[in-house]
């Protein structure tokens, strides 16, 4: 088993605010969200970064994003799980459901929603992002073979790109 763990951390691209009457669970992606979504993917794609295993909150901005991904990198569909638990959790239960992962999986990229998503960044590295763009992506290494054990104190590395970066291999 690999000695370490690759977590991806991606907020959902830029949605739409143009639909009166449908729940914010509903909320679609703009055009220039699939548009980014399709370019985030495609830089994942070049630095052969790729997870084993992707989760997404269920809200339909957050799977959009989570399947163009999937798509571009060809993780087939089997690997992307849906979990309620990333859609209005905080941090702490966010941290506590990536520490429950299966060490089976070496690199997880889960997709969702700020403020939470840009919290747990900070809550997981020392130099805080403070902000996670739409469709903005920390990818954290930790020197552990245990999702359990992953913290601060198990950083080995940090990556953090958005769309309008450009781009770094």
């Amino acid at each position: 088993m690999s000695r370490s763990k690759i977590l991806h951390i991606v907020r959902h691209a830029k949605s739409s605010w143009d639909y009166e009457n449908i729940s914010d669970l509903d909320r679609p992606l703009k055009p220039r969200g699939i548009n980014d979504a399709h370019e985030m993917a495609r830089r994942m794609k070049i630095r052969n970064t790729l997870p084993s295993l992707m989760i997404s909150s269920p809200a339909n901005r957050a799977l959009h994003t989570a399947v163009i991904f999937a798509r571009v990198i060809e993780l087939p569909f089997s690997q992307l799980h849906i979990d309620p638990v990333i859609y209005s959790s905080d941090v702490n239960t966010l941290v506590l459901m990536i520490k429950k992962l299966d060490d089976k999986y070496p690199s997880v990229m889960i997709f969702g929603h700020n403020p939470e998503f840009s919290s747990m960044a900070d809550f997981l590295v020392s130099d805080p992002i403070d902000d996670l763009p739409t469709c903005g992506m920390v990818r954290i290494s930790f020197n552990t073979d245990k999702w359990k054990e992953i913290g601060k104190d198990r950083v080995t590395d940090v990556f953090f790109d958005y769309p309008k970066k450009e781009m770094q291999i």
